[in-house]
């Protein structure tokens, strides 16, 4: 007779059942698992035997078959331990042959029986809530599967199932960790000086667009970055439940606690593509993803590898890592706010610092490795002048994170209501206006049109770049509380958005 239980293969984040039937045959012992099995899922025969013997209990000596269906779908992971193991107890009869009924299970066993905590609880467990499952997993994830909202039976060991449904033991349900409340992070009345910039960065924060920082060292980049998400609401309830998503499949949840504040990631720039895109062996989520609703700082721009660099355009523009294999596409969300941190150049100075000598080649040489394209996709340039003894002597600034903070609330407020009006987007904010809607979103009057189409010229704008100056001016105008897109507004917009390929963020003409 074939015992079924069901478990999960995870595809991105989303979790597809995977039915596990088990029967007992004559012949030679032989214990084969099919299913298109990755190594880790093959080596569970030996981690169910040594489980088997560590409570107990011994195989029978025949042919053990595992089909994990459907078998055309790629099984990756040890959380498959578990289900084989259960549907194996009904099979030898250690537990009833209904004991299994309306059960799923995801788990790694430990030699002695015992569960191991285990990555994509949470997924799992929606999954298992939308087909009226009870989900087994390991104690340790129970707190986060049962976010879920169904009914989840964490278990310590093998034996402790096998005396649940004896009836010798009961297993009290799982029951959701807790939230964390927001932590604000450093104030951003610490930066003295750079008033532009925090200008740039709050307009930046109240409509989600992307920022670039060009100075030289020391002029407060990094401090103005690591400012960003203070400055952010914290997650709606479904925000809060995709980026817990992805953190459970990356292994990042500890006691099932979520978080309310917005992901802020730092890599280093000698990250590669799959760590920055996502990929591996187990097409796992890279940065981008661990990201998703939140900020991606990349600190020192042109020191990044270029190919990574242009891996992010895709993500940038469609909110999602498309991680190609053979066989399948694995998508994971990604809709980040880019935010980047630069020298001038590799001496660390711009065109008028004494101490480059080997300018403007070395400002031209250095720049040069960011793309054109690339570049296309940041909103806001803006730059960093050095910091003076007369700044870092001035009393702090009477506006810190709190402050500023509230303005970029009401700001996005104003955008959310706007976009549930015409349907809304993935984002509320200004920065994922579709292009559609931008007529009558982002208006403006003749004498505006007239500027704009100058600086258009001027400027050499792209029909992306275009756009970006009025999603931005539009979020401008929504800090004023102004109903229209004034021409200060535009002006300032494009002050912020005009570059020059070889003086990125420098010498910014004014309006």
């Amino acid at each position: 007779m074939v015992q079924r239980i069901t478990t999960f293969a995870f595809d991105g984040i989303e979790a597809k059942p995977v039915d596990v039937q088990v029967q007992l045959i004559g012949g030679n012992p032989q214990f084969t698992i099919v299913g298109l099995p990755d190594k880790a899922v093959a080596e569970s025969r030996e981690r169910v035997r040594a489980a088997f013997s560590g409570i107990g209990l011994a195989l029978p000596p025949k042919r053990i078959i595992v089909n994990l269906a459907p078998a055309d779908l790629p099984k990756e992971g040890s959380h498959y331990d578990l289900a084989i193991a259960l549907a194996l107890l009904a099979s030898i009869g250690a537990i009833a042959a209904d004991a299994l009924q309306g059960m799923s299970a995801v788990g790694e066993l430990s030699l002695d029986g015992r569960l191991e905590p285990t990555y994509g609880a949470l997924p799992a467990a929606m999954a298992a809530e939308a087909m009226d499952l009870t989900l087994i997993c390991p104690e340790t994830s129970g707190p986060e599967a049962a976010w879920a909202g169904g009914h989840v039976l964490p278990i310590r060991s093998l034996l402790t199932f096998v005396n649940h449904a004896a009836g010798h033991q009961v297993i009290a349900p799982a029951k959701a960790g807790d939230v964390i409340e927001r932590n604000t992070g450093p104030d951003l009345r610490d930066v003295k000086g750079q008033e532009g910039a925090k200008r740039a960065l709050e307009i930046a924060a109240a409509g989600g667009h992307n920022l670039l920082f060009s100075g030289p060292p020391g002029s407060g980049k990094s401090m103005l970055a690591t400012r960003l998400p203070g400055l952010l609401p914290a997650l709606t309830p479904k925000e809060l439940l995709e980026v817990s998503q992805i953190q459970s499949i990356a292994g990042m949840l500890e006691q099932g606690q979520l978080s309310r504040d917005r992901p802020y990631r730092a890599p280093h720039h000698s990250a590669s593509m799959a760590a920055m895109v996502g990929g591996g062996t187990k097409a796992r989520p890279g940065e981008v993803s661990l990201a998703h609703h939140g900020v991606l700082f990349l600190d020192e721009l042109p020191e990044f590898q270029n190919q990574v660099l242009e891996a992010l355009r895709q993500p940038l523009e469609s909110g999602e890592a498309v991680i190609s294999r053979a066989n399948r596409h694995v998508r994971y969300p990604a809709r980040f706010q880019l935010v980047a941190a630069m020298n001038p150049c590799r001496c660390g100075g711009g065109p008028s610092e004494a101490n480059c000598r080997k300018k403007p080649r070395c400002l031209q040489d250095y720049q040069g490795r960011l793309s054109g394209p690339f570049l296309d996709r940041i909103d806001l340039f803006c730059q960093t002048p050095p910091v003076t003894a007369m700044d870092l002597t001035l009393p702090p600034p009477s506006e810190g994170t709190k402050e500023v903070a509230v303005r970029v609330r009401k700001a996005r407020d104003i955008q959310a209501k706007r976009l549930n009006q015409i349907g809304g987007t993935a984002r509320p904010v200004n920065a994922d206006l579709p292009t559609h809607v931008l007529d009558d979103v982002c208006a403006i009057d003749a004498e505006g049109r007239t500027l704009l189409n100058q600086a258009a010229t001027q400027f050499a704008l792209s029909a992306r770049a275009y756009h970006r100056v009025l999603k931005l001016s539009r979020t401008i105008a929504d800090l004023d509380q102004s109903p229209d897109i004034r021409r200060h507004h535009l002006a300032e917009a494009l002050t912020y958005r005009w570059r020059d390929p070889a003086t990125v963020g420098v010498n910014l003409p004014a309006y």
